[in-house]
């Protein structure tokens, strides 16, 4: 039997272990810490726990437990003795009563909440970092709970963010070691999961998991969270490993699976899409609240290598999930949270920050109705056949089959593919050295005026650079070499006003920045017809900002930044390319969203429906030909106005193009070896310049002369050199 004193010390261990059950709140937690001076670790190192374990304590998302619960209390209760919380009279008035509010407004005419200011952006750290070590993950195992969170090692301490979204914009579902379905969330955050069915897991994320994000416009809407299924997550909750033939021709689950017959019970709801690799799960909204999930099976497709990916070394399959969740938590931090692939991101992008509609208030009523807004594209508008693509239903009847349409019948604004013969001095240079415009056609959108309305036909008008659309005109006159006194050699450079490259032969559709081109050299030109847009905005500035910081953003944490050029700059990339491969496919990502995102502004039909007949893409607002064409032709004509002004300065002259990356000779295997520089060692005016921001240029390839002669004789001349010279494989951002 226990004596009397052992009887007493058990009862002293127990009573210390539910020591201070009222401990002090989280926000008294953190003052009387800064009170005293002492930092998170101080506190962690003595309590013999982790830093980011007595942040979760002051932030109330855990509670402390023993044994570290009746030290950490002691601590407390000494802390209050010493640095006592300020008198109540000298306390701010307490907060005033709640106002009721009034009745919910629908979604779609609610006047939004300001956006919040944005958060500053984590520093990179080396990929294995955020990784939860196995040995705190069977420590943490036995004490968890429902909703439970534990802290891998954080990128950096959580600034302020929407209280609704805590958690961040997504989660990451896996089975850990111990068989728990746990949920990888942006920080190194992980939440105990504890939904049985895919149903419940929908409702948990919407009632408990406190993840999406927060609106980018204040006209906008919050995005959904988005939950990553990795393939031990749909083992458990009984979705297939993979999609059988014929799903993944219908892109979606076969109907009567076992997973949508427990979602129908539930009485929840799919898209018309169904359940594929990006699938929205729903339920109806309460009032102006949305409860909908959006799930991302990169087992089905949902993040394909061309995009999301390296693939030479693919390293998606084989990440760990908290590895995935910081990849895809920076991309949705630094873009947004994606949709799909990223060329449906890049659309979303666009709307997110353009809103079409906006709540307005009556003020005869005092009720809200659905008002649009100046500056977004707002309806569907009629086409114009010149800008669609051969099987649109309006062509219709209009050719005979299989008939080419010329210059003169379609808009052909493309970006460039051009390649020439070395003259003999070429070949006397040692080197072709390849460079590369960074996000060209995020670069081209800047500043570029589209029109916003529907078409307005005129006959023979004058042209008007401030009026976008397409325009008749021949241009065939138009010689660029004229814009310098006949100095540069014109035969060297393509013409800017065919994707080819090759000099127009009469009159041919063009968009109002290669028209304006040729006026700019000095032309007159005399439009025979055009489709033009009265109603005109920037509207893809905030686009392009927020791609052009996301960009910068990553390149300065792969150590490039903006300060950067000349060899620097070229040092820092090669170093970069080893820096963090997370972050390389988060560059990756981002470069992919802004030529995906131009390329759906025309998005084709892609055998969803027969020839001439109308395609999904065609409903949308955003399905804008004209704006596209805008764009490469802003591309082109800007690519074409610095290789005018380098051989103006240096009299060099590019042998191939493709979209973006141009081939130079050069006496150095460099790029600073060809591209002029002043006296003073700066770039020549409006000629190439190194340096990361977009439209400046990165190194992109170096191969020999006489290897591209042998490339000339072994392929007859019928390839472009400037889609070989690629020392980086992912170089290039061609659409």
């Amino acid at each position: 039997m226990p004596t009397e004193d052992e009887l007493f010390s058990a009862v002293d261990a127990l009573l210390e272990q539910v020591a201070q059950n009222d401990l002090p709140s989280p926000a008294e937690r953190r003052r009387l810490r800064d009170a005293a001076g002492l930092s998170q670790a101080q506190v962690a190192k003595v309590l013999d726990t982790r830093r980011e374990t007595v942040a979760s304590w002051e932030s109330g998302r855990n509670e402390p437990r023993p044994p570290q619960r009746a030290a950490y209390a002691r601590l407390l209760e000494k802390l209050a003795e010493r640095f006592p919380a300020p008198d109540e009279a000298s306390a701010p008035d307490p907060e005033p009563a709640a106002i009721t509010e009034p009745a919910a407004v629908p979604e779609a005419f609610a006047e939004p909440a300001p956006v919040p200011a944005p958060a500053p952006l984590a520093p990179a750290v080396p990929v294995a970092a955020v990784r939860p070590a196995a040995s705190s993950t069977r420590t943490l195992a036995s004490s968890r709970r429902p909703g439970a969170k534990k802290a891998a090692k954080q990128l950096a301490p959580a600034a302020a963010v929407d209280g609704r979204f805590e958690n961040g914009p997504l989660a990451v579902v896996d089975v850990d070691d111990d068989g728990q379905v746990v949920a990888y969330c942006v920080g190194g955050l992980v939440l105990d999961v504890p939904a049985k069915t895919l149903p419940a897991l929908v409702d948990w994320t919407v009632e408990e998991a406190r993840l999406g994000q927060a609106r980018l416009h204040r006209h906008g809407k919050d995005a959904d969270p988005v939950l990553v299924l990795t393939a031990a997550a749909l083992e458990r909750y009984g979705l297939p490993a993979e999609l059988s033939p014929e799903e993944r021709r219908a892109g979606r689950l076969a109907a009567g699976h076992k997973v949508l017959k427990q979602i129908a019970r539930a009485g929840q709801q799919l898209t018309q899409r169904g359940f594929g690799a990006w699938a929205r799960v729903y339920r109806d909204p309460e009032g102006s609240r949305r409860r909908c999930v959006q799930l991302c099976i990169p087992a089905w497709g949902a993040l394909p290598v061309e995009e999301w990916d390296n693939k030479n070394a693919p390293q998606l399959p084989a990440m760990h999930a908290a590895d995935l969740a910081r990849f895809l938590g920076t991309y949705a931090d630094r873009v947004m949270t994606p949709r799909g692939t990223t060329a449906v991101t890049g659309l979303e992008l666009m709307t997110a920050l353009r809103p079409p509609t906006r709540a307005q208030k009556d003020e005869a009523t005092g009720e809200f109705r659905q008002a649009f807004n100046d500056d977004a594209l707002t309806r569907l508008y009629d086409v114009v056949e010149c800008e669609v693509p051969d099987e649109h239903p309006i062509l219709k009847g209009k050719f005979a089959r299989h008939h080419q349409r010329t210059p003169a019948e379609m808009l052909m604004e493309e970006p460039y593919s051009w390649c020439r013969p070395l003259t003999d001095d070429e070949c006397m240079q040692p080197y072709l050295v390849a460079i590369d415009v960074n996000m060209a056609f995020a670069a081209a959108a800047n500043g570029l005026t589209v029109g916003l309305n529907g078409p307005t036909h005129l006959k023979n008008p004058a042209f008007d650079p401030a009026l976008p659309g397409s325009w008749l005109v021949d241009l065939s006159h138009v010689d660029p070499a004229h814009a310098f006194g006949g100095t540069v050699d014109a035969g060297r450079l393509p013409s800017p006003f065919t994707p080819t490259g090759e000099r127009p032969t009469g009159p041919a559709w063009y968009a109002t920045p290669t028209v304006a081109y040729a006026v700019e050299l000095g032309f007159d030109v005399a439009p025979i017809e055009a489709y033009v847009r009265t109603q005109t905005g920037r509207y893809l500035d905030p686009w392009y900002k927020r791609l052009r910081d996301a960009y910068v953003a990553t390149m300065a944490d792969l150590g490039v930044t903006t300060t950067m050029g000349g060899q620097e700059f070229l040092d820092a990339m090669a170093r970069s390319k080893d820096a963090d491969p997370a972050l390389a496919l988060v560059l990756k990502a981002i470069k992919a969203t802004a030529k995906g995102g131009i390329g759906k502004l025309r998005q084709r039909n892609r055998g969803q429906v027969p020839y001439y007949e109308p395609w999904p893409a065609l409903e949308r607002k955003t399905w804008r030909p004209d704006i596209r064409a805008a764009v490469l032709s802003s591309v082109r004509v800007s690519m074409h106005r610095k290789m005018l002004k380098t051989a103006a300065a240096a009299g060099v002259y590019p042998v191939a193009i493709g979209t973006d990356a141009l081939v130079y000779p050069s006496p150095g295997p460099s790029p600073l070896d060809f591209l002029p520089h002043t006296p003073e060692g700066k770039p020549a005016p409006g000629s190439f310049r190194l340096g990361v921001s977009p439209g400046m240029v990165k190194h992109q390839g170096t191969q020999t002369v006489l290897w591209a002669e042998q490339q000339f004789e072994e392929q007859g001349g019928v390839f472009n050199i400037a889609n070989l010279i690629k020392t980086d494989p992912t170089a290039g951002e061609g659409e």
